[in-house]
C-alpha cells in the first residue's frame, strides 16, 4: 500500500513557486516574476504560485533551533514545502544578491532539499550573474539543484517593445525561458519520483 500510495503523491501537476527576491522601492522584480508564470501557466504539467518576500516580511532575526518559528516563516514553509520546483528571481545589488532573499533562504533548510531550482536575474551588463552565480553555491549547501541554464537578463530596461510591453518579441529571453522550464520541467518531475520512491539522505 505504501508503495501505491508513493506512486499516487508524483501524479499531477508540479507545484512551482516563484519567490520575488528584492523588496526594494521601484523593484523590477515583479514584472520578471510575472513574466516567468504567465509563460509557465500555460503548461498544463505546473501549477504556479508566486511569493513576493515585499509581502512576506519575514523577521531578520532568526530563532534558535529549539525556539517555535515565527508566525510569518511558519506560514511560508508550509508554502514552500508543497513545492516541487522553485524559482528565484533576483536583481544583482553590488555584484550580489538582496539580503532579504538570503534571509528568507536561511529560515528553511528541509524545505530546499532534492528540489530544482531555476534562477532568473537581472541587471546592468552582467545581467545578475554574480548574484546567480552565488545562489548557485547556497543552494548546493542546501542539497538543492539549480538547473544549468537560467535566465540572465542583461540591461533590462532595454528589452521592452516600444509600447511598454514585455518583452521584445526578438529578445533572447523568450527562448531561454523555454530552455529553463523544459529543464526545470525535467527536474522536478526526476526529484518528485525519487522523493516518494525513498526518503533523501544528507
Amino acid at each position: 500500500m505504501a508503495g501505491r500510495e508513493g506512486e499516487m503523491a508524483g501524479i499531477g501537476p508540479l507545484n512551482m513557486v516563484i519567490i520575488i527576491g528584492s523588496t526594494r522601492e521601484g523593484r523590477f522584480g515583479p514584472t520578471v516574476a510575472g513574466w516567468f508564470a504567465t509563460a509557465a501557466r500555460r503548461r498544463p504539467d505546473l501549477a504556479v504560485e508566486v511569493v513576493d518576500l515585499a509581502e512576506t516580511r519575514l523577521p531578520e532575526t532568526l530563532t534558535g533551533e529549539d525556539e517555535p518559528l515565527p508566525a510569518r516563516v511558519a506560514s511560508l514553509a508550509t508554502r514552500l514545502a508543497a513545492a516541487d520546483a522553485f524559482v528565484v528571481v533576483t536583481p544583482e545589488y553590488n555584484h550580489g544578491f538582496p539580503a532579504p532573499l538570503k534571509t528568507a533562504i536561511d529560515w528553511f533548510y528541509d524545505e530546499w532539499r532534492a528540489k530544482p531550482v531555476a534562477i532568473v536575474s537581472y541587471g546592468r551588463e552582467s545581467g545578475g550573474r554574480h548574484a546567480a552565480d552565488q545562489l548557485r553555491q547556497i543552494f548546493g549547501e542546501l542539497h538543492a539543484v539549480t538547473v544549468r541554464d537560467g535566465i540572465s537578463l542583461a540591461r533590462y530596461w532595454e528589452q521592452f517593445a516600444a509600447d511598454g510591453t514585455w518583452p521584445k518579441a526578438t529578445a533572447d529571453c523568450n527562448t531561454d525561458l523555454k530552455t529553463t522550464l523544459d529543464q526545470l520541467s525535467w527536474w522536478a518531475h526526476a526529484l518528485r519520483d525519487a522523493r516518494h520512491r525513498r526518503p533523501y539522505a544528507s
